[in-house]
């Protein structure tokens, strides 16, 4: 195939993906902000792009190539943006999200992440090729695209139900409940068990797979089965405070109310030591990494290549990084109003962004997009530029928190968006694409995703709060990641955190890498990520029980088609149709919590969408509304003529 004659970067294959991209965002900020996840969009993106583009009359495997590199900023954007931004609402420096200020953010942290991400193209795709799962599963499904139609079908019918079961839940019309959850005391103590009934979540368990659904659901039954009971047996009455705001409150809210005040903040100190290691444990590939890359980048210069390996021009790389710079420093400047200051942030940007977007970009190639921490990446980040924020401004500034979170977000940015680069380039080095032509495409995609961060964030933050419940949003987005960076910033600033909860979680932290290290010596196939485990550790139980579930379906899937040990081709091929089905459950129930937040915020009334309790079920129907989901995704992942169509 000769990229340079076949269409790729078209009008309407760029309008499509822009399209698809800020949909796909408003998803997946949703996704992260209820649940501390997001999925990658890339897969989703092909199959709705082939059928679009041939309803229109066409569509090369090239175009559509272009079109799911754009859209796959959408995961990448929204988790820089939800992972960090909202802990600057959550201090209190803002009362909503600014929509200049995020879009500074978001668009240039996700511009220099396609920059700082193209040098290592070659280093880690081309002369040391790496996995890239997610890029390799996508090239398959665009080379398998004469019959897109069974995929279209799949995605649509499971974005319906998943839209559907969302609007009939708590939120919504409340026909069924958002969660089944039980609570009770044997003596002094507590005892907890539950899940929520969210389509969602289940198709995020499927996704990610058995070992990480075992490894989060165990984090929160090591909270919410063990810590919680041992905190209310043996050390609720040292804390009088506490103990005095839960007299009369219900069992459940007792549990919650521990968890709110003490236990998550295990979940802190888990990730901290996560994030620490995971930096250390990657020093050789990182340094290689940036070694190769910069030598790439020299030997590049003058040299005629072919159209499959023609990257953005590197002279025109460090005059836009130059030209990106200098708002961000301006940005700075905004916030501290000091010029000795600001610079200092900008360098750290900078030099942080480069070796973060290596360090991403390699972890991608790793263990894919889906499981890269960049959570982990962006606590070092924001503990570095605090430190040297604390030299600059003193242990007790005020804003020194808030310059730290935007040093952190901007980074944050830039390395979700230089992994997701890096997938996407794989695919396109399958299929035989331009370079460049994608790497324009995704910053084109990420800048778009960019312009509608802060009003979906605005939307949700009015309809259902982010952060802590309050009386006013008792079922508030969770936002776990944001509200780690701000506990971080905070408490590396004077603020008042229960070190002795962190310190703990910081052992516990500890003893999972042992553990971990100790599986990888023996070969297994089962691992313990220390990132994973905290996010189960700092979320509740009843939204990790169905990732859990989501997981074990998965399993089940690989059983029924008897999938051989390693066989990772094989493994992407069956599990296609159970991904979309995931997606589309993922990305409807999603979006209508969007639509929802809409009557919501106009109205001022959370139940303004509520019908009379006469037609409101319990429990018992919720969870038979979520067994039939579960049952539709498993036979869809399992029918003889999806699986056909889906090779």
């Amino acid at each position: 195939m000769n990229a340079a004659v076949v269409p790729q970067l078209t009008l309407r294959a760029v309008l499509l993906s822009m399209v698809l991209a800020m949909i796909l965002a408003a998803a997946n900020a949703y996704l992260g902000l209820f649940a501390g996840l997001t999925i990658a969009t890339a897969i989703p993106a092909a199959v709705v792009s082939m059928a679009i583009l041939r309803a229109l009359g066409g569509g090369s495997i090239l175009e559509n190539n272009i079109v799911q590199t754009g859209a796959s900023a959408g995961s990448s954007i929204a988790a820089g943006v939800i992972f960090t931004i909202p802990a600057l609402v959550i201090l209190g420096f803002w009362h909503d999200f600014k929509y200049s200020w995020v879009l500074a953010i978001a668009g240039l942290g996700g511009l220099l992440g396609v920059l700082f991400s193209v040098p290592l193209r070659r280093s880690m795709i081309v002369d040391e090729p790496l996995a890239f799962p997610e890029g390799k599963a996508a090239a398959e499904v665009l080379k398998a695209g004469e019959n897109p139609g069974q995929g279209v079908k799949i995605l649509a019918f499971a974005g319906a139900l998943g839209a559907v079961v969302k609007l009939a839940a708590a939120s919504g019309l409340r026909v069924i409940p958002d969660s089944a959850i039980g609570a009770s005391f044997f003596g002094r103590y507590f005892a907890f068990m539950g899940t929520n009934l969210s389509p969602a979540l289940l198709g995020v368990g499927y996704i990610v797979g058995l070992n990480v659904g075992i490894v989060v659901v165990a984090g929160s039954v090591l909270s919410w089965n063990i810590a919680i009971p041992i905190y209310h047996a043996f050390f609720l009455n040292s804390d009088p405070v506490l103990a005095a705001k839960l007299v009369g409150a219900d069992t459940a809210d007792i549990g919650y109310a521990i968890w709110n005040a003490k236990i998550r903040y295990l979940g802190v100190g888990a990730m901290l030591i996560g994030g620490v290691w995971t930096l250390f444990s990657l020093r050789k590939s990182l340094a290689s990494g940036i070694k190769s890359g910069l030598a790439a980048a020299r030997a590049g210069t003058g040299t005629v290549v072919a159209e499959t390996e023609r990257d953005l021009p590197m002279k025109w790389m460090l005059i836009a990084l130059v030209i990106f710079v200098i708002p961000l420093a301006m940005l700075y400047q905004a916030i501290v109003n000091d010029w000795l200051v600001s610079i200092p942030m900008t360098l750290i940007m900078i030099v942080a962004g480069f070796l973060f977007v290596s360090v991403s970009a390699y972890l991608a190639g790793l263990v894919g997009s889906s499981n890269n921490p960049v959570s982990g990446i962006t606590i070092a980040t924001i503990l570095f530029a605090s430190l040297v924020l604390i030299l600059l401004l003193g242990r007790h500034s005020a804003i020194g928190p808030v310059a730290a979170i935007m040093i952190g977000a901007v980074v944050c940015c830039a390395a979700s968006v230089g992994g997701d680069n890096l997938q996407d380039l794989k695919a396109g080095y399958l299929v035989g694409a331009t370079p460049w032509k994608q790497q324009l495409m995704l910053a084109i995609g990420a800048f778009s995703c960019a312009l509608v961060m802060a009003p979906v964030l605005n939307l949700l933050a009015a309809a259902y709060g982010i952060g802590a419940p309050t009386p006013e949003h008792p079922n508030s987005l969770a936002a776990p990641q944001a509200n780690l960076m701000a506990s971080v910033a905070k408490g590396m600033f004077g603020g008042e955190l229960p070190w002795t909860m962190i310190e703990i979680g910081a052992v516990v932290g500890a003893l999972t890498i042992a553990l971990d290290e100790w599986l990888k010596a023996r070969g297994s196939t089962f691992r313990v990520p220390v990132l994973g485990a905290a996010i189960g550790i700092y979320l509740p139980l009843e939204l990790m029980v169905p990732i859990f579930l989501g997981g074990l379906l998965s399993h089940l899937v690989e059983r029924k088609h008897q999938l051989k040990p390693h066989d990772e081709t094989e493994r992407d091929r069956i599990h296609r149709p159970g991904t979309l089905f995931s997606a589309g459950l993922i990305t409807g129930e999603a979006l209508m919590g969007i639509i929802m937040a809409i009557p919501i915020v106009v109205s001022g009334r959370a139940d303004v969408l509520a019908l009379p309790q006469s037609v409101q079920f319990g429990r018992v129907v919720g969870l038979i509304v979520v067994a039939v989901v579960a049952w539709l995704l498993y036979r869809a992942a399992t029918q003889p003529t999806a699986a056909t169509a889906a090779r």
